[in-house]
């Protein structure tokens, strides 16, 4: 089947970037508010597909594996159904490069799509709270939640950076390749690998923890799931909303754009653009 070569793949994004720049506030926000609750979506159900297995040192590396093919499902409903997702608009850098939009009108759009992905996220996170899912096979399910969040919120600055950008690195060359395929099939083949590797490698992905941290956050204080989860005291502390929005939102955020804007979108614009 016919695709598109990786040169074309740059000429499209570009022409999405500024129909994504002059988008209006109204679109950018619901559209924005939809990729996050895909990918919180994604990010509940790849939980509860493996808890049992991330609970035991021994199957954690399978657990990681299949939370990874059940994950790929988030960005494969941003990409087909449609939806304004902060991670992969980093590589709306490209037309900055290009001088087809300007760099005032990508950040506007990366405010509104960032602010809308978390406003997305937290309604997942409020409605899975309500639905007494935590306490899936006897509140394992809540405890495996809360350690999921206290290892994110326990990560360095630099490992959280470093992460960030591993993760968006793979998440923009995936969206990179299902812009080449014009089937639904080629699309959906072309999102699944790459994301299934990233968040098998344990890569961090910004918006993705806009579901997992707060989720642990809001459960922490049910003292049965605190207890089985073994996360630690002062690992507890750690787990609070200051503590997510610096130690690790903002490095892998900053993380998610060197990944996307820099390792895909400058790379192929050097490559092919640059004169």
């Amino acid at each position: 089947m016919k695709h598109l070569k990786p040169q074309e793949i740059l000429d499209a994004i570009i022409e999405i970037s500024v129909g994504r720049a002059g988008g209006s506030f109204r679109k950018l926000f619901v559209l924005a508010i939809l990729a996050g609750s895909f990918i919180a979506f994604a990010a509940g159900g790849s939980n509860m597909a493996a808890f049992n297995l991330l609970a035991d040192p021994a199957t954690y590396g399978v657990g990681r594996a299949l939370t990874g093919a059940v994950f790929a499902v988030g960005l494969m409903l941003c990409v087909v159904a449609g939806a304004e997702l902060f991670t992969g608009n980093t590589m709306m850098v490209g037309s900055v490069a290009t001088k087809n939009i300007g760099f005032g009108s990508m950040l506007r759009n990366w405010g509104i799509v960032y602010g809308a992905n978390f406003v997305g996220s937290i309604l997942l996170v409020c409605m899975i709270s309500s639905s007494g899912l935590w306490h899936s096979s006897g509140d394992l399910l809540g405890a495996v939640a809360i350690k999921i969040a206290a290892g994110k919120a326990g990560l360095g600055f630099e490992s959280a950076f470093v992460l960030g950008i591993l993760c968006n690195w793979l998440v923009c060359l995936a969206i990179w390749m299902a812009w080449s395929a014009e089937s639904v099939g080629g699309k959906l083949a072309a999102i699944f690998f790459p994301i299934w590797l990233f968040v098998t490698s344990g890569f961090e992905h910004s918006i993705a923890n806009m579901y997992y941290v707060p989720a642990g956050i809001l459960i922490k204080a049910n003292l049965t799931f605190a207890e089985l989860s073994g996360v630690s005291a002062a690992a507890m502390m750690n787990l609070t909303w200051g503590g997510f929005l610096l130690k690790n939102l903002l490095p892998v955020t900053l993380g998610n754009i060197v990944g996307g804007a820099v390792f895909v979108a400058l790379a192929y614009w050097y490559a092919y653009k640059k004169n």
